[in-house]
């Protein structure tokens, strides 16, 4: 840029191609006054001449060596320098009427006036900047986060689109997976597309799944949700919390073998049938995966087990049979959960017709499960001697046990005729003095 200073007379004379002047009164020009004008040119240079995308490919651009050794991971992202910027609004706060305040307000005029400064003016231009480069990120909360840190497997996308009147309320949708697809077109070369995989549910048994593809992350999760709630399917949920009965199921070479569970249990399986019980309302099962891992062989395999489960009501109308019921947990004490309208008697059962609930739902099958090797040191001569030590005493933990659940306390057959007849009892420790 250059600065000059020239009198009235040789301003005139100079040509005004390069000069814009304001025409002078005549007043002026006939005294002999000397004015001092500023004269300024403008060059184009670096930061003139480029456009914006230019200047910032200094800063985010990398080679292609470089890109393949990993160094465009850290590399500043594009920033919208226009973005939280408003005409009439600076560093300075000054109310400017006609631009950012209007010129009458009621009948009173409105002057141009200084605001108290505004400290946060910058600090939220800046927050706008970092939030549209993307580099930062929102943090989730353990319970919003998917199966890995901030990925969309795992993670809840709410429940889907209302179909006219009907809203799907109280459903849940969970991402299971999401990646890209490419499809290579002789005419159009490789076609780049994103494919989600997703399942939903109300928890109270119904539940469905569907595959979306799309060229953007929000159409293909949408397009996806929607498409499972069209196609929801009715699973029975045994007392509200688990299955009927083990069941194994297969869907190509994924093979899963599915174990009922006492109420509270948990979910013990692989993490995309975790997903689905959520989803569906399986509080208790534990699941073994064997063969193929591919995420979407398993959802399959497993919506096909929960579909094939035998109710208990349908099972005893079937059998024409009582469905009885022994557990652990009740003694063995008989009880019948289930019973047909007519019950066959005795000479109308075949000799070898399964009886047993579990090796009918399994359709006569059993899993193979491997065998279980001794221990390294069973074969030892201190082991035997140890289990030979151990065989008076082998049932007394679980006999104490019992006499503290049925009694509340450690008794004998004779403690009622002879209350003397009991375990002696240590006394108790009396605390020591600190001298001591």
């Amino acid at each position: 840029m250059a600065l000059k200073f020239l009198q009235v007379g040789k301003l005139l004379s100079k040509s005004f191609q390069n000069l814009r002047i304001n025409p002078t009164p005549s007043s002026l020009l006939s005294q002999n006054h000397q004015i001092n004008t500023i004269f300024a040119r403008n060059y184009p240079g670096f930061f003139t001449k480029l456009p914006a995308d230019h200047l910032w490919k200094a800063v985010t651009s990398v080679s292609n060596a470089g890109r393949k050794r990993g160094r465009a991971k850290g590399l500043m992202r594009k920033k919208n320098l226009n973005r939280g910027q408003i005409i009439g609004v600076g560093k300075a706060n000054i109310q400017w009427p006609g631009l950012s305040a209007p010129i009458i307000r009621g009948r009173e005029l409105v002057h141009r006036q200084t605001l108290p400064p505004d400290p946060e003016h910058e600090a939220k231009i800046i927050k706008l900047r970092e939030s549209a480069s993307g580099k930062r990120f929102n943090r989730l909360t353990p319970l919003e986060r998917g199966w890995s840190g901030s990925k969309m497997p795992g993670r809840s996308i709410g429940p889907p689109d209302p179909i006219g009147e009907d809203a799907f309320e109280g459903f849940d949708t969970r991402v299971i997976e999401l990646k890209t697809v490419v499809n290579m077109k002789g005419n159009m070369g490789r076609k780049r597309r994103l494919s989600c995989f997703v399942v939903t549910g109300n928890g109270k048994g119904l539940a469905g799944f569907a595959t979306g593809k799309a060229v953007e992350s929000k159409n293909v999760l949408r397009k996806a949700k929607n498409r499972a709630g069209q196609k929801l399917m009715f699973i029975d949920i045994c007392d509200g919390h688990g299955i009927y009965h083990d069941f194994f199921c297969q869907f190509g070479k994924t093979k899963i073998f599915v174990y009922k569970k006492p109420e509270g249990y948990g979910l013990v399986c692989h993490r995309a049938i975790k997903t689905i019980c959520e989803v569906v309302g399986i509080k208790d099962l534990y699941a073994k995966c064997e063969g193929s891992p591919t995420v979407q062989h398993v959802v399959k395999a497993f919506f096909l087990g929960l579909l094939s489960q035998k109710p208990y009501a349908k099972t005893a109308e079937a059998k024409g049979l009582h469905l009885v019921k022994y557990s652990k947990e009740t003694g063995f004490f008989p009880k019948v959960v289930a019973s047909p309208t007519r019950c066959r008697t005795e000479k109308e059962i075949r000799e070898n017709e399964i009886i047993d609930y579990s090796i009918f739902a399994m359709d006569g099958k059993l899993p193979l499960k491997r065998k279980k090797f001794p221990m390294f040191y069973e074969s030892s001569y201190g082991y035997q001697v140890y289990l030979k030590k151990l065989e008076k005493r082998r049932n007394h933990f679980t006999i104490k046990e019992n006499m503290l659940v049925e009694h509340g306390e450690m008794k004998s057959f004779l403690t009622d005729k002879y209350p003397e007849c009991k375990p002696g009892r240590l006394p108790k420790r009396e605390p020591e003095d600190q001298e001591s």
